[in-house]
């Protein structure tokens, strides 16, 4: 009987953590800022993985100039068109800990990551069907949702005129 009792907790708690993590992820989709971080893309193919788009962003090469070492957020300022550039570095893992809130409404705080010496913003991969790579050949830009904690998702590519070429299926 206990044993039982053990196994339904444990099985409540996996799920309802599971359920925490997607509805978090989909709220951000659904509410989140829209950022645009221009891409510097290259088209490879994963025998494993079928069909993908190995994504660059020029933000991380500012971050890389910035000599950004540690984790922390990018604060970039969006233009007219919501395109992202870097304005400052703040430090921190989380968000409400750091040195303050962006200071304009055209800013936006994203969070990065610093693993084995390499930056990371967001995914590095878009996915899409096989045979479809034609499509996204001309993604000139990636489209995100940043949630209020700097999380950014990718949602979409966009073409050099901001035409959507495809959307990011989880």
């Amino acid at each position: 009987m206990r044993r039982t009792i053990t196994v339904w907790i444990g099985l409540a708690s996996v799920l309802c953590v599971a359920g925490w993590i997607v509805w978090s992820n989909e709220r951000i989709l659904a509410h989140g800022q829209v950022v645009r971080l221009e891409l510097a893309p290259a088209d490879p193919r994963s025998l494993m993985q079928g069909d993908y788009m190995m994504l660059n962003y020029a933000l991380v090469n500012a971050l890389r100039l910035a000599q950004a070492r540690d984790d922390g957020f990018a604060v970039v300022r969006l233009d007219s068109r919501r395109v992202a550039t870097l304005v400052r570095i703040q430090s921190g893992s989380n968000f409400a800990r750091s040195t303050g809130e962006p200071q304009a409404a055209n800013e936006v705080a994203l969070h990065f990551r610093v693993r084995n010496h390499r930056l990371k913003i967001a995914t590095n991969a878009f996915f899409f069907q096989e045979g479809h790579g034609l499509e996204f050949r001309d993604a000139r830009y990636g489209e995100f949702r940043v949630g209020s904690n700097g999380e950014p998702r990718l949602t979409a590519l966009l073409d050099g005129e901001f035409n959507r070429l495809g959307e990011n299926r989880y």
